[in-house]
């Protein structure tokens, strides 16, 4: 199982490096940022999971993240535990009622804020519903997965098992980055043997058979890949 992403936003640099420092002890990959313009960049990057969020951030404030999260389809349903140091219970409603699932105030115990954190994600996992896409749909594609059937224009494209695999990745998740290793895990699992070398011979094939749209599948220096947001794809 991979270790679950949390997302921490914090211009406190000792808060963030001890709420840092205890999730990651606790088996977490933590992403530390101390602005609210980070997160969002992160969130648009990233598979996050989970967001442990300051309400009180310079520029964008916490609130205003937590808002345009909930704006987006692809942050929508991400948990958020909200941080405040302040007394006035205000902020804390209003976080709640955007639909915030818990809060801390500050000071608080670092092993509390790893039990609620586990909590959370253990409620989140237990509600969550098990949805099974037969049809994913981008700028022309059409991939029906149970027939295993790709089409680009109404022409159907001839795909290898494996480029069928990572097209359905990308398809489910635009936006999001995957590094090679991830993307080794995700369709073959953690053990299978195959070189970073042999995902990008893969990302090659595909991008060539998608023709139009084999831009949309971008290079990410230094991490990875991702199939752009439809919003932010090129229009032809």
């Amino acid at each position: 199982m991979r270790a679950e992403n949390v997302l921490v936003v914090d211009d406190e640099e000792s808060i963030l490096e001890l709420v840092e420092l205890h999730m990651r002890k606790e088996g977490f990959c933590v992403f530390p940022v101390v602005s609210g313009e980070d997160a969002l960049q992160v969130l648009r990057e990233q598979r996050i999971d989970l967001v442990i969020l300051d309400l009180m951030l310079p520029g964008i404030d916490g609130l205003e993240v937590f808002r345009r999260m909930k704006a987006k389809e692809a942050t929508s349903s991400i948990p958020v535990l909200m941080l405040t140091a302040r007394s006035d219970e205000t902020d804390i409603v209003v976080g709640l009622e955007l639909g915030a699932d818990d809060y801390l105030t500050k000071p608080f115990l670092p092993k509390v804020l790893v039990a609620r954190v586990r909590a959370l994600l253990r409620r989140v996992r237990a509600e969550a519903q098990p949805i099974l896409r037969e049809l994913l749909e981008y700028d022309g594609l059409r991939m029906e997965i149970q027939r295993h059937r790709v089409t680009l224009d109404g022409v159907q494209l001839s795909l290898t098992i494996s480029e069928f695999d990572l097209l359905k990745l990308f398809l489910t998740h635009p936006g999001w980055v995957y590094t090679r290793s991830q993307i080794i895990a995700r369709l073959k699992g953690d053990d299978y043997p195959v070189t970073d070398r042999s995902v990008d011979v893969h990302v090659v094939g595909l991008r060539r058979k998608l023709g139009r749209l084999g831009a949309s599948i971008e290079t990410v220096r230094g991490i990875g890949y991702r199939i752009r947001e439809l919003e932010d794809a090129p229009s032809c």
